[in-house]
């Protein structure tokens, strides 16, 4: 039996914001973290939901 998180909707979504500030910060670009960190997260979000689905 497996043990499943139900996660909710935006988590991945935060996560990929958080990874992406640090990165942004370490780089000095935090534009570019933020926008980077926002589209991994989101297409991260989009398979696991897809994933969950099959």
């Amino acid at each position: 039996m497996k043990n499943k998180k139900n996660l909710p909707s935006d988590y991945f979504v935060g996560i990929g914001l958080c990874i992406g500030v640090a990165f942004g910060a370490a780089f000095d670009n935090i534009a570019l973290g933020i926008s980077l960190g926002l589209v991994f997260g989101a297409a991260f979000q989009q398979y696991k939901k897809k994933q969950d689905k099959e």
